[in-house]
């Protein structure tokens, strides 16, 4: 239906240069803009569903049309993952599946599932007693289909493509229902598979404004994170040796990004803070980034000397005990990060380990120390470094060796 809007107002405020030039927003104004209309003016409202039932019917024009906002945005998508560090194989949206729907529809009528309403809608009864909470309606009035209906025929199309062992939907708590309903009616069809549906929720991030407004695109805040990094760095008398200094602050402000995300349970819901994004001290990526760096700076000042002449029974004091024993704990975080889907458990690790980093860089020196204790912590670090680059890595961050 949200696509009927959209087509419907593209034709009435639309404008092909601003669609070609920024397609994102360009649709995002169309989209505001034609909501307004249509709460006020009930022939926008038709008309926008009307664009909805030709989609549903096939009509090339409206189809074409479709065709041409999806590509556009995804070109889009593809270019603003990038840089994330994302790649998809595949877009594959629930919408999709339009004509396979009317096949679910058929086959939830063989198997006894559908029921026709008063109103002359489609519903299926989950509870199988007629409690009216558990029924879910897969077509409207009209005969159309709804997102229920079509994310049942890309299940269902998905399980024949890929014979999945476990397939995982990742979108905001808000659709928690929708796909509980999904799940009970892909068993209630009979496809045992339906248990291997996972769904992980996620929450929203409050107070995230940038100079556009209350609506953030991710690309400005990706911006904005990259040219207040650059500026901080600037201040920083290191930064004049970086090579590429706006590769380094896009990576270094992408940790910050990702940590702050990452920190709680997906499903809280957070309040966004542009300056605890940025502090270089405390639970922050910034944190993470200066510490890979100031580890890998410790090698190449050390390096070559020490690393073949070292022994770990040196490696006594309680600074590099703790360290030893947080080291030991990494599968065990993985394991428990693979179990439930949340990123936290690997950042909470990640960030401990980089302050027990902190204090043994203070007291355990490698100069004038012996040179098999100094071997001895320059191994050491060099562990903290290589556990600390994997797991950023696995968190979508790309280690930076100077900052």
């Amino acid at each position: 239906m949200q696509f009927g809007l959209l087509g419907t107002g593209f034709q009435l405020f639309g404008y092909e240069e601003k669609l070609q030039s920024n397609p994102l927003q360009h649709l995002f104004e169309v989209y505001v803009q034609v909501n307004k209309e249509a709460a006020e003016d009930k022939s926008v409202a038709k008309s926008a569903h009307d664009f909805f039932q030709r989609l549903e019917l096939g009509d090339m024009q409206a189809l074409a049309l479709w065709q041409k906002f999806r590509d556009l945005s995804v070109e889009e998508y593809i270019r603003i993952y990038k840089r994330l560090g994302v790649h998809f194989d595949e877009y594959s949206g629930e919408s999709f599946y339009r004509e396979k729907s009317q096949e679910v529809l058929k086959l939830l009528d063989s198997k006894g599932l559908l029921q026709k309403t008063i109103k002359g809608t489609a519903v299926v009864d989950l509870s199988g007693n007629g409690d009216p909470s558990s029924v879910c309606t897969v077509m409207r009035s009209d005969g159309t289909s709804l997102y229920a209906t079509r994310d049942l025929a890309a299940a269902i199309d998905r399980m024949d493509k890929y014979n999945f062992d476990t397939m995982i939907y990742v979108t905001d708590k808000g659709q928690k229902r929708h796909f509980q309903q999904v799940f009970q009616m892909l068993q209630i069809m009979g496809y045992d598979w339906a248990k291997r549906c996972q769904h992980v929720p996620f929450g929203v991030v409050q107070g995230m404004r940038t100079r556009r407004g209350d609506v953030t695109f991710l690309e400005d805040v990706l911006n904005e994170i990259r040219l207040r990094m650059l500026q901080n760095m600037a201040s920083i008398k290191t930064t004049k040796e970086l090579e590429n200094p706006q590769e380094t602050a896009e990576r270094v402000g992408l940790a910050a990004l990702i940590i702050q995300d990452f920190r709680g349970s997906l499903l809280s819901d957070y309040q966004f803070s542009w300056d605890r994004v940025f502090q270089s001290r405390g639970d922050t990526g910034v944190f993470l980034q200066y510490t890979h760096a100031r580890l890998h700076s410790l090698e190449e000042t050390f390096g070559c000397g020490y690393l073949d002449d070292y022994n770990t029974a040196c490696l006594q004091e309680p600074q590099s005990v703790s360290i030893l024993q947080h080291l030991l704990r990494f599968d065990e975080v993985l394991y428990r990060s693979s179990q439930d889907l949340q990123p936290r458990h690997i950042v909470s690790y990640l960030l401990t380990l980089s302050h027990l980093a902190a204090v043994a860089h203070r007291t355990l020196p490698i100069k004038q120390s012996p040179p098999e204790v100094a071997g001895a912590r320059l191994h050491l670090f060099r562990a903290v470094r290589s556990v600390l680059a994997n797991g950023m890595k696995l968190l979508g961050i790309t280690p930076v060796c100077r900052m």
